[in-house]
């Protein structure tokens, strides 16, 4: 048997004021006057938080566009427009949420790494390191911090470019950044937390190594959406290390039938994927009838809404486009029903699970 050997995080900085140390932790890593690029989610333009980042020399902070997940080609663009004006940098440093993280790990592996970056989607397509790159999260759950991959929706599917270059050199854990997050959006990547636990801890590919983590991460889950009632800095302290154990969790481990069936919703619909994931899951007690149930009793509790019939009026084009995006995630139902997942998982049995949605 041959395991894996596990990439991880380079560095890793938690605490609250943690952001504070920034400029000192970035100072080793400059070349030279290459400079650092920030690329910030667009929600903090004209906010404090952008007039905190600490820029030296050319740094430049690009406020980018999350408004949909991260696309092939804005990463293409983003990267391009970066080597026509700099020729190189520094490193990369994504500020925000998951899709700012993602597009700052591709946009670092892009710098170094010719062609676009539809090439790259796939496991172990990368072949040259990125540049230096830091994630900063301000909404906690994605697990996009830790994960060896970076999701984006190309030309012609919805996959990451998964490798070993991937993984940021240096995460900064702070969890004051994700004070006063909108209810609603603190849910749903709060759920795509939970739900990488559920995969991953009922999953086949399961080992102690997961599993020490994933079982973390799911007590701390429900610390915050079963046990507490209100919101405070214990909520936002222990849903930061929730995400951080629930990425790691699917290292040795893979995600499941939620995260192949929403891929496919992101992919047609441009659902985002923490939203996307509460809408599959919602219909999935076929496959994990205890997570479910327990997702139905945090969704009532903290009274949020999850979308209903976004599939009430496809054409069977635009199903059959989504069911070949989901299926193309072979990883993922095999570590959800095993190796024989071919015979449980068919185009009939996934069109009905996409008009319940």
């Amino acid at each position: 048997m041959n395991f894996r050997n596990f990439k991880m995080i380079g560095y890793v900085i938690y605490g609250r004021g943690a952001f504070n140390q920034l400029d000192e932790i970035l100072q080793p890593n400059r070349k030279g006057d290459a400079p650092m690029i920030f690329l910030v989610d667009h929600f903090f333009q004209n906010k404090t938080l952008a007039n905190r980042v600490p820029l030296r020399g050319k740094d430049k902070i690009i406020f980018v566009d999350v408004t949909n997940e991260p696309k092939t080609t804005y990463v293409d663009k983003l990267a391009g427009d970066l080597k026509d004006e700099f020729g190189t940098v520094s490193g990369i440093i994504g500020l925000g949420g998951g899709s700012a993280m993602d597009l700052a790990k591709a946009v670092s592996l892009m710098m170094n790494n010719p062609g676009s970056s539809a090439d790259y989607q796939g496991w172990d397509l990368v072949k040259n390191a990125g540049v230096y790159k830091v994630g900063i999260p301000t909404l906690s759950g994605t697990g996009a911090e830790v994960s060896r991959t970076t999701v984006l929706t190309g030309p012609t599917k919805k996959l990451g470019m998964n490798s070993d270059f991937t993984p940021f050199d240096q995460i900064v854990l702070d969890p004051e950044l994700t004070a006063n997050a909108p209810a609603n959006q603190r849910f749903y990547t709060g759920m795509d937390c939970y739900i990488h636990c559920i995969e991953s801890l009922t999953g086949t590919y399961l080992n102690e190594f997961s599993k020490s983590y994933g079982e973390k991460a799911l007590q701390l889950c429900r610390d915050v959406y079963v046990a507490k009632n209100g919101w405070d800095e214990t909520s936002d302290d222990k849903l930061m290390m929730a995400s951080y154990a629930g990425g790691m969790s699917i290292a040795y481990s893979q995600v499941g039938v939620a995260h192949a069936v929403s891929y496919g919703l992101s992919y047609l619909l441009g659902t985002k994927h923490g939203i996307g994931n509460c809408i599959v899951f919602n219909h999935l007690e076929d496959y994990y009838p205890e997570g479910v149930k327990e997702f139905k009793y945090m969704v009532e509790k903290n009274q949020i809404d999850i979308p209903q019939k976004i599939c009430a009026n496809l054409t069977n084009e635009e199903f059959d486009k989504m069911i070949d995006v989901s299926l193309g995630m072979k990883p993922l139902w095999e570590n959800a029903l095993g190796k024989n997942w071919e015979q449980q998982i068919t185009r009939t049995t996934l069109r009905k699970l996409y008009e319940k949605l």
